[in-house]
């Protein structure tokens, strides 16, 4: 239920045809979510057949028509509901990338420390972008405290890195 919550409170700031949701999504939370266009456009037609959104066609000079979402009281009703239910849950979160990890003995550690520091540096380059400025709508409220949590995420995963690369380097594994 993200995803429904994600666009329904998108939908609460402002009425929106479907591209105009997704270049949203992909500019601005791209990094806690990965919503393609085709589920947002199905989850958009759910809602729609839920009563939770309007689709309102419009026309924009020679363009073909499209669909403005809007949500309804009923899709408020759900949003609160959502909202509520996704603030108090936790899910763990699962490093698929640390597979590797626990065959790590399998390659000599030399060349372990070299692929682990091509991770560090991916990592220190998604932190570098997440420090950079932001539009205003990222200094406040809810945005912020999203890229607060990136960034704390991260941090944390580079300082684990050093230590592990360090451990690696003493051969303390």
């Amino acid at each position: 239920m993200n995803r429904e919550l994600l666009l329904l409170g998108l939908l609460r700031h402002k009425d929106m045809h479907g591209y105009e949701l997704h270049e949203f999504i992909n500019r601005d939370m791209a990094f806690c979510t990965d919503i393609k266009k085709p589920t947002a456009y199905n989850i958009l037609q759910k809602m729609a057949e839920s009563g939770w959104v309007t689709e309102i066609e419009e026309q924009d000079g020679n363009r073909p028509p499209r669909k403005v979402y809007q949500i309804t009281s009923e899709g408020e009703q759900v949003f609160q509901k959502l909202l509520r239910e996704n603030l108090q849950q936790h899910h763990q979160a699962r490093f698929t990338d640390d597979i590797g990890l626990a065959f790590i003995d399998a390659i000599p550690s030399e060349e372990a420390i070299l692929l682990l520091k091509k991770r560090r540096a991916i990592l220190q380059h998604e932190f570098d972008v997440l420090n950079r400025p932001h539009s205003k709508a990222h200094s406040r409220g809810g945005m912020k405290l999203i890229l607060e949590h990136q960034r704390r995420h991260l941090q944390a995963e580079i300082d684990w890195l050093d230590d592990v690369i360090t451990r690696l380097t003493k051969e303390d594994i």
